[in-house]
């Protein structure tokens, strides 16, 4: 039987993209770690893993073992032990580092996602989540004075939890890996922002353009907000 792919190993196609490969290790890493305490808990698996993502998890070096496969470029059968060595060495090495870089930038992503990206989410959910009703209760009688400070009260609240959302946003700066996340959260805060000041303005004018108006800008806020939740799918 021919020995296994770095391909099978990471359980990919070999015409799979870096983004693929990328989360099938990660993947693999997590269900096989030694520290899983898991069943499936396996150093020998997590070795194999952590050297065939050393190569195909490199363009380059994938470049070069895709081509060893097909027979271009094969290994210098000269190749003294004392070289052999050495180059396993500092490939060794290299691993190390980049793993340590790897470990250092998705322990960053984490912390974002968790201190940053969830809390100001939860915020987000609780000024939109009232809006149906609230809008509905005042559709009953708009001039009614009693019904109109309920609205004017939930607006504030919002405003209220807007600022909390905006600043714990700009309390930590996002990592690149998750940028898109953070330009989607940042598109929310200020769609969210205009919304409540459309709805403000139907409280002063009752002029019911500006509560379509808001009610649309929220709608793109929930839009932004699932695609949001699809690229961090990607990141974990």
């Amino acid at each position: 039987m021919p020995p296994e792919t770095h391909y099978q190993t990471l359980e990919v196609h070999e015409t799979a993209t870096q983004a693929e490969i990328k989360r099938a290790y990660r993947r693999l890493a997590k269900q096989f770690h030694p520290d899983s305490q898991t069943t499936q808990a396996s150093h020998d698996r997590i070795a194999r893993l952590n050297t065939a993502y050393e190569v195909i998890g490199d363009p380059s070096r994938r470049t070069v073992y895709d081509q060893q496969r097909q027979g271009v470029a094969v290994a210098d059968p000269t190749e003294s032990a004392a070289n052999r060595a050495k180059r396993t060495a500092d490939a060794q090495q290299v691993y190390r580092h980049a793993r340590a870089a790897t470990q250092s930038s998705e322990a960053r992503e984490d912390a974002w996602l968790k201190l940053v990206y969830a809390p100001v989410d939860r915020l987000l959910g609780k000024i939109m989540s009232p809006l149906k009703t609230e809008i509905r209760k005042l559709a009953a009688d708009p001039f009614d004075d009693e019904l109109m400070e309920g609205f004017m009260a939930y607006l504030e609240q919002g405003r209220s939890w807007l600022e909390q959302a905006q600043s714990k946003f700009h309390s930590m700066a996002n990592p690149a890996s998750t940028v898109g996340v953070a330009t989607d959260v940042y598109h929310c805060l200020g769609l969210l922002e205009d919304g409540l000041d459309e709805l403000e303005r139907f409280t002063m004018s009752y002029e019911e353009s500006y509560i379509h108006t808001g009610e649309e800008l929220f709608r793109r806020v929930k839009q932004i907000r699932a695609e949001a939740k699809e690229k961090i799918k990607l990141l974990v």
